[in-house]
């Protein structure tokens, strides 16, 4: 039972990371934020070549080629994963262990955006993307890498107390778990998809409760046992 897609690694140090994987919506956002910056530099670039006639047209198509495919792989490597794209979307690339992208990966990924591409606008990708648990492309895959957003600065909540209610069904330890993970993340959710969570729950819940997050939590605190 999951709430969302976070998941955690173990660095060498003994840290457990948190990661939150970036879906279809911002990573589409981000890249077309960078297709826009690359047409903006064809059309200067072509516009400055196309004086030289033929060879300017030749000479411009290279670096066309090479602006299509290392564009992303210079600013991977070399500004932290993020592209001006994922940049304003607060993402980044990183290893599936979140330590940094390697070259290799980072070609491998880029190059392998032509098969996620097909077979119209980044059909197979958006597939392996949907039915994926870390959002990760065929290019991804390939790669071992993984779309993550970046870590925001937040002020600590106060936490919201929430009187006890008894479970209406028995629940197994990782059902408990999961909602005191929910109890937990509440002060960080706005209500609508509190509600919108707590009516995963099923059974837990009438159908027809005006205020289902409101009882989530309550059954929440009767299994942190306050009763």
């Amino acid at each position: 039972m999951s709430l969302d897609t976070l998941y955690h690694v173990n660095t060498p140090e003994g840290i457990s990371l948190r990661l939150s994987p970036a879906g279809p919506v911002p990573r589409m956002l981000a890249w077309m934020i960078d297709i826009l910056i690359r047409l903006a530099i064809n059309a200067v670039m072509f516009s400055v070549l196309a004086f030289m006639g033929n060879t300017g047209m030749g000479i411009g198509l290279i670096i066309s080629f090479l602006l299509e495919w290392f564009y992303p792989v210079y600013f991977e490597l070399y500004k932290n994963g993020q592209t001006p794209g994922k940049k304003a979307f607060n993402l980044y690339v990183t290893m599936e262990n979140a330590s940094p992208i390697t070259p290799a990966a980072s070609v491998i990924r880029n190059l392998l955006r032509f098969v996620d591409f097909l077979p119209f606008f980044y059909g197979f990708g958006f597939v392996s993307m949907m039915i994926s648990n870390r959002f990760q492309r065929l290019g991804d895959l390939v790669a071992s890498t993984v779309v993550l957003h970046k870590a925001l600065e937040h002020n600590v909540l106060d936490e919201i107390k929430a009187d006890p209610i008894t479970p209406p069904v028995s629940l197994k330890l990782n059902e408990q778990q999961a909602l005191i993970r929910f109890y937990q993340r509440r002060p960080y959710l706005t209500d609508d998809r509190a509600d919108e969570l707590a009516k995963l729950t099923g059974p837990l819940l009438d159908k027809d409760d005006p205020a289902p997050a409101s009882r989530l939590m309550g059954i929440s605190s009767w299994i942190m046992g306050n009763r």
